[in-house]
């Protein structure tokens, strides 16, 4: 289900990216020799082109049909058949489908790219990823318009947080509730995550039990977060009631009932999920007693754990157990919500950027698989839509770095020629292509190769 997201996202988004090339190009008058989802070395699943105002189709063919390339006026358009990124192929420009500045070496057309004025060029090349920032602005938008939005307040956990392992070791406890960060209050745990890994000389205000707490955090504790790679920073801390059974469940047949909420193994108190959690690893193959209630009345049951230490109920969700706060929104108020929201995210992702060029962030980058990871389980389309408009905004910010092979790169070499008036060579731009893909495939295997670590470690 996770590899299913991930390529339906993708695709999308190459999609969306692409789009805008196209819908610049056309609007400048500058021929698309060709639009493709995903790649089609060898051969394509489908190639479509309209020609005398007509559809013409060629299903999985190795090269294009005569008449599509007697009609070069036309977009052809396709599918490939590696179900990875996309491309649109723009008359006169070099890029990652004409790397070659020798197949330019004929004379500038006017409806080819490299004939166009440098403020068009400029143009074209962002239309990539303005399209992916402006899709991320109406998904954001329309998650709120459909689903509005739900969040848990900090303090209704009424029992606190289970905290990472590094945050254990730099002062938190389990069941702590976060109030502030460096004297600024805070309402929910991603607003408060955030100001921990972005903002420095950290200090944390703290409800522990009935005490109020202050703990100083060191300068690098952005970093430590970063290293240890743990998913999340904090969980809530919540009661284990039962929602349902797993076919074939020790705890059924020995009596036990959905709703019935356990308290303890062996007299050993569980108030939490996760104290049940550590508690119940302790006594595979041995006889246990568990105390729950049900209907306000304390109960035992009794029976012996197999090998794998389960006993086949599942908790009902905490946020189904805890006041949470939803704000619905109409139609023309999730627009400017969800623009917000877009902005933020970019924000924030800029600031965390940072982190690459340290240790600590080189070794976290992450391939198709940290990506994948990102997906739930199960089919959910409000997380997967979050998801897809966090990697719009991802991709749009990635792709404006000014690194050769990325729309960033051009917009750096055609930001130079407005300057300076003068406009780069062909065999200048060919050679800094290439040089470019060659640091997008060795990123691409690094960045792989830690999914891959993680992946034979266990941490996947």
């Amino acid at each position: 289900m996770k590899i299913l997201a991930l390529l339906l996202s993708l695709s999308l988004l190459v999609f969306i990216h692409e789009l805008g090339h196209y819908f610049v190009a056309r609007l400048f008058k500058t021929r698309v020799e060709k639009f493709y989802l995903f790649f089609n070395p060898y051969f394509s699943i489908l190639r479509a082109k309209k020609i005398g105002g007509k559809w013409k189709l060629s299903w999985f063919s190795k090269k294009s049909p005569e008449s599509f390339e007697e009609n070069k006026e036309n977009t052809e358009w396709g599918i490939g058949w590696v179900p990875l990124g996309g491309y649109c192929s723009i008359a006169g420009m070099i890029d990652e489908n004409t790397t070659s500045a020798d197949k330019l070496s004929s004379e500038p057309q006017p409806w080819e790219y490299r004939s166009k004025p440098a403020w068009q060029r400029l143009f074209i090349v962002l239309g990539g990823v303005i399209m992916n920032f402006i899709g991320a602005l109406i998904i954001f938008s329309m998650i709120l318009f459909s689903w509005g939005e739900e969040t848990l307040p900090l303090q209704n956990a009424t029992m606190g947080y289970d905290y990472t392992e590094v945050a254990l070791k730099n002062g938190f406890q389990n069941g702590d509730i976060i109030l502030a960060v460096n004297a600024k209050p805070v309402s929910e745990m991603s607003e408060a995550v955030e100001k921990l890994l972005l903002d420095e000389h950290n200090s944390c205000t703290i409800k522990r039990g009935d005490e109020i707490v202050k703990i100083n955090l060191p300068n690098d504790f952005s970093k430590q977060i970063i290293a240890a790679e743990a998913k999340q920073f904090a969980v809530p801390r919540f009661p284990f009631v039962i929602d349902n059974f797993a076919l074939g469940s020790i705890a059924q047949k020995n009596g036990m009932k959905e709703g019935d909420s356990i308290v303890s193994i062996n007299g050993v108190k569980t108030r939490a999920f996760t104290d049940f959690v550590v508690e119940i690893a302790k006594h595979k193959l041995k006889p246990i007693s568990l105390g729950y209630y049900r209907n306000g009345k304390e109960m035992t049951s009794n029976f012996t754990l197999d090998e794998n230490g389960k006993i086949g109920a599942v908790a009902k969700n905490p946020y189904l157990m805890f006041k949470t706060k939803k704000v619905e929104y109409g139609f023309f108020e999730s627009i400017p919500a969800g623009i917000s929201q877009g902005v933020e995210s970019l924000v924030n992702y800029v600031k965390q950027f940072k982190f690459v060029f340290s240790k600590e962030g080189a070794s976290s980058l992450g391939g198709f698989g940290t990506i994948g990871n990102l997906f739930p389980e199960t089919w959910n389309w409000q997380l997967f839509w979050n998801m897809t408009a966090f990697l719009s905004i991802i991709l749009a910010f990635m792709n404006v770095l000014p690194i050769p092979a990325l729309d960033g790169g051009h917009v750096m070499f055609t930001l130079w020629e407005i300057i300076t008036g003068k406009k780069p060579g062909d065999k200048f731009l060919e050679r800094a292509q290439i040089v470019g893909m060659v640091l997008l495939f060795a990123l691409l295997i690094y960045a792989n190769g830690n999914d891959l670590v993680r992946w034979l470690s266990g941490k996947f």
